[in-house]
This record gives structure tokens, sequence and C-alpha cells, in this order.
């Protein structure tokens, strides 16, 4: 197989928990990787974690405007919300974002997701009760996000069943590019009938206090898109770690036991679990503003660089034994899984704090969890994870 066949694909691929190996060979031997894709274009993967790092935070030299180089038109109609935008529109929006993702506002969510996240464990428990094994993916993981996303931005509570629906479609992909793309207008087409109705009446949420202290500066189809960019970055990824984090758990009894009983460990675990699974494996592309050099490769105006997350979370720069688990570890530096710089994600607290709060849970409230079948693995992710996870007590 030629490189130009295999190599594009790498970078999405995994061997259980592990990136494959050849991802650790490209890092070893090509810090920037040219690949060709269809079409004949020419796109440098970057692996190693101080070139991450480097590229992630150096928006003077890359830009995040995807619209704009493949001509969409006005940053009104780009995917993915404050990702694949910049300085200055970017700065602009994430300045009425970051107060409501300060630890201080987000404690006021702590006992709201405490109290779903048990909930949900009772609906677990009655479906085992049946004596056959639950899907936690089905019946835990996917649910828990979508209502933590709620809660965030004020859904009323009447509309949350649905609004987990349209979550789940919005990240399901198997119907097709034309099942996916109905999925998306859907969910966009309900925060924005959300917003205008929040415009009406500010609620408690995230997109009443926005209203409440930026209306005249935020029109409705901008603040729906700022939700939107707010549920798929903390949706499918929630999800995935959530579960990916209780399967490595269950596979690491002891470990799984020092959460049962250690006060506090959770912390150095969650860590420790973001960086070893890496769920977003590649960051939002960047494009090269102007004809610029890194390490010895020419990369020209307009061209795309893709920095490889899970590749620089398990570089050996990092540390040692980077592809154990070791929770409390000393890095040379923070992990990526998060990403850098500017686009760093705005909800990595929330995200944290709703780890940290479910795998303690899960595990006090079911001491014998096992998995209890084959686990699929997704095949080809941006967003790693597994399709079901079988459990049962």
């Amino acid at each position: 197989m030629s490189e130009t066949e295999e190599f594009p694909l790498v970078q999405f691929m995994r061997d259980g928990f592990d990136p494959v190996g050849e991802l650790a060979r490209i890092r070893n031997e090509h810090p920037v990787y040219p690949m060709e894709i269809p079409g004949g274009q020419t796109v440098y993967l970057v692996t190693r974690w101080e070139d991450v790092r480097a590229v992630l935070g150096d928006h003077e030299r890359f830009s995040n405007d995807f619209a704009g180089v493949i001509g969409l038109g006005s940053n009104q109609e780009d995917p993915g919300g404050l990702g694949f935008r910049d300085p200055p529109e970017h700065t602009r929006l994430r300045r009425f974002l970051t107060p409501e993702f300060t630890m201080r506002r987000l404690r006021r969510l702590e006992p709201r997701i405490e109290a779903m996240v048990q909930e949900y464990l009772d609906r677990v428990e009655a479906k085992g009760a049946e004596g056959m094994p639950v899907d936690l993916m089905e019946e835990f993981c996917l649910p828990i996000p979508s209502l933590v996303v709620c809660e965030l931005l004020g859904v009323p509570y009447e509309e949350r069943a649905d609004f987990v629906k349209i979550s789940k479609d919005r990240f399901d992909f198997t119907g097709g590019p034309e099942a996916s793309l109905q999925a998306i207008n859907d969910a966009m087409t309900y925060l924005v009938d959300l917003v205008a109705r929040e415009r009406q009446n500010p609620g408690e949420g995230l997109l009443g206090q926005l209203l409440r202290d930026h209306g005249d500066e935020l029109d409705d189809r901008t603040l729906a898109s700022m939700a939107d960019g707010l549920l798929t970055g903390g949706h499918d990824t929630s999800t995935s770690m959530l579960a990916l984090g209780t399967l490595w758990l269950l596979r690491n009894p002891e470990q799984a036991a020092k959460v049962r009983e250690v006060d506090g460990y959770i912390v150095d675990v969650v860590e420790e679990l973001l960086r070893y699974m890496t769920v977003v494996q590649v960051a939002f592309p960047r494009f090269a503003r102007d004809d610029l050099e890194l390490h010895g490769v020419t990369i020209k105006k307009g061209e795309m660089v893709l920095c490889s997350l899970s590749g620089a979370n398990r570089d050996p720069a990092l540390g040692e034994n980077m592809d154990e688990v070791r929770p409390g570890r000393e890095t040379a530096g923070s992990h990526l899984a998060f990403g850098h710089g500017i686009h760093r994600c705005i909800g990595a607290p929330l995200a944290q704090m709703e780890m940290r709060i479910a795998f303690p849970a899960l595990l006090r409230r079911f001491p014998t969890l096992r998995v209890a079948g084959e686990v699929p693995f997704r095949e080809l992710a941006i967003v790693y994870g597994v399709k079901e996870l079988p459990v049962a007590w």
C-alpha cells in the first residue's frame, strides 16, 4: 500500500485504547509529515507534543477560518462555532462565554449534575434488575452530557427529553450524510427557536444570562451557533470519555477500588485518562496564513496542517512510559486533550466536573460492575470511542 493511500487515515485509527503503531513511527521519523489527499492537495500532519503545542498556540501564522478557505462566505455560515473562527470575531464571541465557564459559575451546576447522575444510575439499576446486561452507553454515557448541556443552556425541563434525542441524532452517523445533515439542521432550528424565546423571557441558564448582559451585541443566529458549538464540543466528547474511562477502570480493578475508596483520587485519574484516551484525536485544522517553514518543511500559504492530539499526548518528550496510565504523574507540560492556545476547549472545566462526579458515583453504586460482552470500538473517528458498553453486576 502506498503512503498516499495509507497515511491520511492513520491519525484517525486506534488499536484498542492506543494510537496505532504507525503514528508513533511517523512522530519519531517525520515531525512534519506531508500527505496527499484526494484532489491532489497536500496536508501536513504534526504529531510531536512540542510542535502541536506550537502550532495550536500560534494564531498569527495559522488560521482556523475553515469557512473562508473553502468559500462558505460569512462567519455566520461556518460550522463548529468558535473552533472555526479567527480573531477578532473569535475574541469577541469568546469574551462573552468565558465568564460563564469559571469554576465559581460552574459550581452552581454541580448539585444538578450529581442529581442527574444518580437519576440515571437508578435507571441503569432498574434495567439490570431484569438479569440482562445493560448497555451503559445508551443508558448512562449518552444522556448525561446532553442533560448537562440542557442545564447549562437553560433548556426547559419539559423539552429536555426531546433535546436529548436531538443531541443523540446530531452525533449518529449510521444513517449516512443526508441523515446527519438533517439532524444538524434540526438541532440548529431548535436552538434558534430557543434563543428567540429566551430573548423574550430570559431564563437562568447561559442563554438567558448572555441575552441579559449582551443581547444587543448578539443576534439570534450567532447565539444559536455558539450554543451549537457547545453541544458539538461537549456531547460526543464527554460521552466517549465516560465510556472509555469506565471501560479502562473495569479492566483495572485496583484503580477502580481506589477511586471508590479514596476521596479526591479521582482528580488525578481524570486528568491522566483525559491524556491517555485523547478522545478528540485531531484538532480543528489550521491553515498557513503565509508561506512558512516548520522543521525544514515548507508549508505554502493556504495549505492545511493537522495536529494529532493523540500522537502528541503519547510523545515520550512529555514524560516516561506515556503509553501507560499513571495517575498523578509529573510531565514536561500539560496534556493537549482540550487543545491549546486561544482555541483551547472553553468547556474543559465542565467536562472535568462531569467525569469527577460520574466515575466515583458509578463505581460506588455498582462495586461488582463488570464488562458483560464484546465492546466494539469505532474504527475511524475524529472523536474516538465505543459503540456499545455492555455491563452487568
